[in-house]
């Protein structure tokens, strides 16, 4: 007798569909929390969310006031790096499911088929399932290795010359992490076997 798991063989769709809507809301609350703070007079649930939200920042956040963005008179729930990283990953998770898309790790940076795997592994045949693994997951680091760079810039250059670099340009330097982590998510979501 076959046991029943829950959501059957959809797991991997619910999981990018429920991932795609969590990085979207989180980036609409960072935006939307700073509203709902500058108002004078909140709501009860207004307050839950604003608490909530600033909460969660702070587990995941710094929060220094100068490294923060203000909108309307409060200042964001994290930093501008970590506005950029989730700006990013909401753009990538939102792209993702607008468009079916359904990336896959294994054969992520040079390889688009099973062969030129196999050739880059110096086989002239099929590649086997463990090859393609450790490719895939050599490619996702290198890529999320990547994604840091401008971000380890900023950093680098600021302990180098003791000169902080802009909001924006720590922002910026935040999307490509965003990008690369939520694509690895929905890649991951997509492998997962059931």
């Amino acid at each position: 007798m076959r046991a029943s798991v829950p959501f059957g063989n959809h797991m991997p769709a619910v999981l990018r569909r429920a991932f795609v809507a969590a990085a979207f809301a989180w980036a609409v609350l960072l935006v939307a929390v700073p509203f709902i703070a500058s108002r004078s007079h909140a709501t009860s649930l207004g307050t839950v969310i604003i608490v909530a939200v600033y909460g969660i920042g702070s587990f995941v956040c710094h929060q220094l006031p100068e490294r923060s963005w203000r909108l309307w008179t409060a200042q964001m729930p994290v930093c501008a790096r970590c506005a950029g990283i989730y700006l990013g990953a909401a753009i990538a998770a939102v792209t993702a499911g607008a468009r079916g898309f359904q990336p896959s790790v294994n054969g992520a940076v040079a390889a688009r088929s099973p062969e030129r795997l196999a050739l880059h592994f110096g086989r002239g045949g099929e590649a086997s399932r463990t090859e393609r693994e450790a490719f895939g997951r050599a490619g996702a680091r290198v890529l999320l290795a990547l994604a840091a760079l401008p971000s380890l810039a900023t950093l680098v250059y600021e302990w180098t010359s003791g000169i902080a670099p802009s909001n924006g340009v720590r922002f910026a330097a935040g999307i490509p992490i965003g990008i690369v982590v939520a694509w690895l998510v929905v890649s991951a979501a997509k492998n997962q076997v059931n």
